[in-house]
């Protein structure tokens, strides 16, 4: 009925999460042509932005993703990917990535620290509960340090008595405080870059060994787009799945997920559920864990609560009084996307251990800070990072070239191990460093 629709560039990436977008705008400053295909669309000036709808229209299945094993995962669909969801917290990478992988992006992160003015809120935006957390954690022996932020104070205090943002802030950012990756992926646009939404890349175009383009829908109508060298950077799920159609079979085969734990105790002042999400953290490369305030809003409260019982679920009328830390877990690489559909995820007896002993961390913790030791629960598991199934040093080289040439990925299915920490400042560097490569080469 509709005729195909062709385009033709120099680069064409898929995806405009941190990954897609930092390279899109790094090479249409420097003059390359650049197709940015997004599968969402852009829903920052939409009434639903931010709220509990938003969350159900743009995350893939309505946020009811789940894991053969039953594990939750959140994934946005819309133009700046995860960073449309996510707590705005500015982790720099690993030390191991450059020294085990030899992947270097220290002046990349550097560059974005300064461009974005990446720092801690100031003292009194961190939340009185949360900070009560982290100083009962530093009572215990635990250096709780206050977590840098994607985040501009000035517009969170000017926005905050209008949109009560709380714990809601993670489902997006209403008052714009928040770095959101679509905001480079529009200066790419004005630097001449193309940007299309409701795409869906079914595909890698591949003759003998060099990639061409890509192949998918907009709606109804088939495209092609050809270009000299294509970035796949869908995501830790949609990038591998990709790959796979296009006869990639090693993508996929093992994941990690930074698998993801609260802990919630009730005590008798305010809690953390009306703060911003992880103000405080605590980190150490020994236990294979990190550790953050961190509070479920609302109404996603109950939904987590339930699965554990009466008694927890009972907590939703005690909410806004509950304390809540969360264990992400540095977990090893298992299950995997399969070409099904299904995605699977098992613990291994390792990941089981570390969970445990974080969670004793946690009791100490929150009872030292207030919390009566009868009310603490651990809620169900979520995925919070999806990555590792396109891995460097498997998948990929240092400079994130697949085995075919013209063909790279860029996002978080790229890290060889869990990063244990938030990822979007180290997917920027890789995207930095990537589009420096392209530039180069």
């Amino acid at each position: 009925m509709f005729g195909k629709i062709e385009f033709s560039t120099d680069v064409v990436i898929v995806g405009s999460g941190p990954g897609g977008a930092t390279v899109a705008r790094e090479l249409s400053k420097n003059g390359k042509k650049v197709l940015v295909l997004e599968r969402g669309h852009d829903h920052r000036n939409r009434f639903y932005y931010g709220t509990y709808l938003g969350a159900l229209r743009y995350s893939e299945r309505m946020s009811l993703l789940f894991t053969e094993e039953g594990l939750n995962i959140i994934a946005p669909i819309m133009v700046g990917g995860a960073t449309s969801m996510y707590c705005g917290c500015a982790a720099e990478p690993p030390g191991w990535l450059k020294e085990t992988y030899g992947v270097d992006i220290e002046a990349e992160v550097k560059q974005t620290m300064d461009e974005l003015s990446i720092q801690p809120l100031p003292e009194d935006l961190r939340g009185r509960a949360s900070t009560r957390i982290a100083m009962a954690g530093r009572a215990l022996g635990y250096d709780w340090f206050a977590q840098p932020k994607f985040v501009n104070p000035q517009k969170s205090e000017q926005h905050a008595k209008r949109f009560n943002c709380q714990a809601t802030c993670m489902l997006g950012c209403r008052c714009g405080a928040k770095w959101n990756a679509a905001e480079w992926v529009f200066e790419a646009v004005a630097g001449g870059a193309q940007l299309v939404q409701g795409a869906r890349v079914e595909k890698v175009i591949i003759e003998d060994g060099n990639a061409l383009g890509v192949d998918g829908r907009i709606g109804p109508r088939r495209f092609s787009a050809r270009a000299d060298q294509v970035i796949i950077s869908a995501g830790g799920i949609g990038s591998p799945r990709i790959l796979q159609q296009s006869g990639l079979n090693q993508a996929g085969v093992g994941m990690t997920m930074d698998t993801t734990v609260m802990v919630y105790g009730a005590t008798g002042e305010e809690g953390t559920g009306k703060e911003p999400p992880m103000t405080w953290s605590w980190e150490s490369p020994d236990t294979g864990y990190m550790l953050s305030t961190l509070t479920d809003p609302w109404l996603m409260y109950p939904l987590a609560a339930v699965r554990k019982g009466i008694r927890p679920a009972l907590g939703w009328f005690q909410w806004h009084k509950m304390l809540g830390i969360m264990i992400k877990l540095k977990d090893d690489i298992s299950g995997g996307i399969y070409p099904d559909g299904k995605i699977r995820k098992p613990l291994t007896a390792d990941d089981n251990q570390r969970l445990a002993d974080a969670y004793r961390v946690c009791r100490r913790i929150l009872v030292e800070a207030g919390a009566k030791k009868s009310s603490i629960f651990m809620r169900p598991l979520i995925g919070t990072h999806p990555s590792g199934t396109v891995r460097i040093g498997s998948m990929l080289d240092q400079n994130l070239k697949s085995e075919i040439n013209g063909l790279y990925v860029c996002d978080a299915s790229v890290f060889p191990e869990a990063l244990d920490r938030p990822t979007v400042l180290t997917i920027i560097g890789l995207g930095k460093r990537l589009a420096k490569h392209l530039i180069d080469t």
